[in-house]
């Protein structure tokens, strides 16, 4: 006799057990967001170096904005390397 094994997650609701993510739109994402971030990064970046001590928004804000727009430029590099195995893998 064969016993019930209990899943590793409760599903809550009614999706599906084998759910994939929409590679398209995530492919399509990652191309228009990867070179906005690192735009922002590099405008976040002169601006800090050219900010005065004395200035609106701070030097080191300025270079807080730079460094998080670089972490999201980061993250939209790998998430597009992710989805280019994948596609090549399934298609």
């Amino acid at each position: 006799m064969r016993y019930a094994t209990t899943p590793r997650r409760w599903r809550s609701g009614t999706e599906p057990a084998t759910a994939r993510s929409d590679l398209k739109l995530r492919f399509l994402l990652s191309v228009i967001f990867t070179p906005v971030f690192a735009l922002m990064t590099a405008a976040f970046a002169v601006f800090a170096a050219m900010a005065k001590p004395t200035s609106a928004p701070s030097r080191d804000t300025l270079v807080g904005f730079a460094i998080v727009c670089f972490v999201l430029t980061v993250f939209a590099l790998v998430d597009l390397y992710v989805v280019i195995r994948r596609r090549r893998v399934e298609l």
